[in-house]
């Protein structure tokens, strides 16, 4: 089994969205870990704020197999994707991690370059796992974000009721 740490972002009915694509993924693959939720503005383009976490999964899926796995959650779930490459979604996942694997494998380039760009995935991640070795830096996701110019992108904490009662 392989440990897999996805990006999870929301910024159109983010709790509802969010908690679909959560339930979605306990269904595919069973229990999950997460980090907390924080809130960011949208990175790439002006629009609403998003909600962002990170999850780890255990999956005997490959690569492949996984990342079409999540476009059916994502499209399940409502995702659009005839518009810009940076717009609001309904929900977004994205393989950050799986084990130690780097470079491009079955069309999904690891780790993702959003780990070391942006916040609101290096937080949570470094939240999640502190201790994990970044495959390609070769730091821990505690380091990295103790390194990392904080003042580049806001993001905070909310709370998020999930599973909900």
């Amino acid at each position: 089994m392989a440990t897999v740490y996805l990006s999870l972002g929301s910024n159109i009915d983010r709790e509802k969205n969010l908690g679909a694509g959560l339930d979605a993924l306990v269904k595919a693959f069973g229990d999950l870990r997460m980090s907390q939720v924080y809130e960011s503005e949208a990175v790439g383009f002006d629009g609403d704020n998003f909600y962002n976490l990170v999850a780890a999964i255990e999956t005997d899926l490959p690569v492949g197999e996984l990342a079409l796995r999540l476009r059916q959650i994502e499209d399940e779930n409502g995702r659009v994707r005839s518009g810009p490459k940076f717009s609001a979604r309904t929900l977004d996942i994205d393989i950050l991690t799986y084990d130690d694997l780097t470079g491009e494998v079955d069309g999904v380039k690891l780790p993702r370059g959003e780990i070391l760009k942006n916040a609101f995935v290096l937080l949570p991640l470094s939240e999640l796992a502190p201790d994990d070795v970044h495959p390609s830096a070769g730091k821990s996701y505690l380091q990295l974000w103790e390194e990392y110019d904080r003042d580049s992108q806001k993001l905070w904490a909310v709370a998020f009721d999930w599973p909900a009662e």
